[in-house]
């Protein structure tokens, strides 16, 4: 791979060899931040979005952004089919891959574990359900190192024997269309990441 991979690029060469509907198992953090992804690929993909974050606290929050993806889901209009699959809330999942992590800044090893933990969880389910492709939302996120997250995908794909779709989403406006969509759905808009360290942190 280039050393400095341009991954909408890549994503898009890859969008062109796609023939028929495949299956992609999509993570997502947050309604707002899945709207212009779901916009984006439910052209080319049966969707199913995986809401798996262990990480997000409390669990109010959690339920809250569940809420939001869940009405998302039922307002948006696709091309192709998106339902949603849920994982169970627990923290403690979390809570073991942070430890003697906690007081690292955001976006340093600690978010690379959490990215890590998220992406294990939704290979492992892509490979169990006969997906084709799996990806998350998270690069959406100006805040979010898409280098970090595509090198972790890519790993973890060829691991688990499923095919990572590789994707910067904030590009071509990608965070801004999400903005735009979420006022037109009047999502909810979290202020921070998810856990309880990533308080006070731009997201």
């Amino acid at each position: 791979m280039d050393s400095n991979p341009n991954f909408d690029l890549l994503m898009e060469k890859e969008l062109l060899t796609i023939s028929g509907t495949p299956r992609l198992l999509l993570h997502r953090c947050c309604g707002p931040c899945s709207s212009s992804v779901l916009e984006r690929l439910s052209r080319y993909f049966d969707i199913t979005v995986l809401y798996y974050n262990p990480n997000i606290y409390p669990p109010e929050e959690f339920e809250k952004r569940l809420g939001e993806q869940r009405r998302l889901i039922e307002l948006m209009e696709f091309e192709n089919a998106v339902s949603l699959a849920v994982e169970p809330y627990d923290h403690g999942e979390f809570a073991l891959i942070a430890k003697d992590y906690e007081n690292i800044p955001e976006g340093g090893e600690r978010c690379v574990r959490c990215f890590r933990l998220r992406l294990e969880r939704t290979a492992r389910r892509a490979k169990d359900g006969g997906f084709e492709y799996f990806t998350t939302t998270l690069s959406v996120s100006p805040h979010k190192n898409a280098r970090i997250l595509n090198s972790l995908g890519s790993e973890i794909g060829e691991r688990f024997g499923v095919k990572y779709l590789y994707s910067d989403f904030k590009k071509k406006n990608g965070f801004k269309r999400s903005t735009e969509l979420s006022k037109r759905y009047d999502l909810y808009r979290q202020i921070y990441c998810g856990c309880e360290y990533s308080r006070g942190y731009p997201y």
